[in-house]
């Protein structure tokens, strides 16, 4: 019988097995008897552990939290030799929201490039691989590259989107003098990620095409998804982004990408691109959908058929793996995850022959 580790790692390498794979991000697990029922019945878990360890050996880091009512907020500072960066952060819960980002001047453009000069990494294989032990075959783990330069730029921390918009139209030299440094870090990080334990990483991801467009896309991404694709690969390792904005502007430019899987996707009704349109589109590619986060809201009935529709629209199940990527609203994940694996049992038992295995 297959784990569901196992389901999923065929998928990802383009097959199938008995059932399509339903994935679920680790920080959404609930432990709860849903949980256990979910995973009970081949839910994988899909943990995200970092191989790398970053380090910046001459900035020091200081954190002060504060309460504002039930508002948990953190005070960040980085002190460097050439001056000082801070960012606010508040805790949401599965995600953080930040109020301020290192950027609040130009005078900081030369303190962040020593920050980012100053990072040094290392492998941290140990710790993934004594993790992936202990979970056992209900999970898959996954590791990442961090996001893209110029992505990183926007919405790692740096600056806010709309402030990244302003300052490349602005001062366009000093924010390529921060991407060409992190560009130089991520080559440093491409062979860490290759030679660590895991099966396959992700690079970057949640693009916005609408404001990057499919010129800066070309520039300033796609040589970058070559660099670490081609390093991936050399050492026999996956690699995916994680796709899961309006897609259309860029699909051309995905579909010349070497990357072995589209995670995240999500089909229309929540963005621009059905999932039939993607599979035409990318019919090289693992598709590693995101189930649209609108169709929680429905009755389990609509979630169980749109579920059925979706294999349907995708023709093959070969390479089609379905996540939870998006928060659920917290009162209707049971339910809805429980309607999605009845749709995916039911469309395996409906339809066969799309399911049957060669040796």
């Amino acid at each position: 019988m297959m784990t569901p580790r196992t389901r999923v790692e065929r998928a990802l390498n383009g097959g199938h097995s008995d059932v399509v794979p339903f994935t679920f991000y680790e920080a959404f697990v609930q432990t709860s008897q849903t949980e256990r029922e979910l995973r009970n019945r081949g839910m994988c878990v899909v943990n995200r552990l970092p191989v790398v360890k970053t380090h910046r050996p001459n900035v020091k880091v200081t954190q002060q939290v504060h309460w504002e009512g039930e508002r948990k907020l953190t005070r960040t500072r980085y002190e460097t030799p050439v001056g000082e960066l801070s960012t606010l952060a508040e805790d949401g819960g599965f995600t953080v929201w930040w109020h301020e980002l290192l950027l609040k001047r130009p005078e900081d453009y030369a303190v962040i490039r020593f920050f980012l000069r100053d990072e040094v990494y290392e492998p941290a294989y140990a710790e993934f691989l004594r993790a992936q032990e202990e979970f056992g075959e209900d999970a898959i783990f996954r590791a990442n590259f961090g996001l893209e330069p110029l992505q990183e730029l926007i919405s790692g921390g740096i600056m806010k989107m709309e402030q990244f918009c302003e300052e490349w139209m602005e001062r366009r030299d000093e924010v390529l003098s921060l991407y060409e440094i992190l560009v130089e870090n991520r080559r440093k990080i491409y062979p860490l990620v290759a030679q660590s334990p895991a099966g396959h990483a992700n690079y970057g991801g949640n693009v916005t095409p609408e404001i990057i467009g499919g010129k800066v896309f070309e520039e300033y991404f796609v040589p970058h998804y070559h660099e670490a694709a081609e390093v991936m690969h050399r050492h026999g390792k996956l690699i995916g982004c994680h796709f899961d904005a309006n897609n259309r502007i860029i699909a051309s430019a995905i579909a010349g990408l070497p990357l072995d899987y589209i995670e995240a996707f999500t089909p229309a009704p929540d963005t621009d691109m059905t999932l039939a349109e993607a599979r035409a589109a990318w019919p090289d590619k693992v598709l590693w959908i995101n189930f649209p986060s609108s169709v929680h809201l429905k009755s389990d009935a609509a979630v169980e058929q749109t579920m059925v529709d979706l294999v349907n629209e995708a023709g093959s199940v070969d390479g089609l793996l379905v996540g939870i990527t998006e928060n659920m609203p917290p009162d209707h994940w049971q339910n809805s995850c429980r309607a999605i694996m009845d749709g995916l049992d039911r469309h395996a038992r409906e339809r066969p022959e799309r399911y049957a295995l060669t040796p």
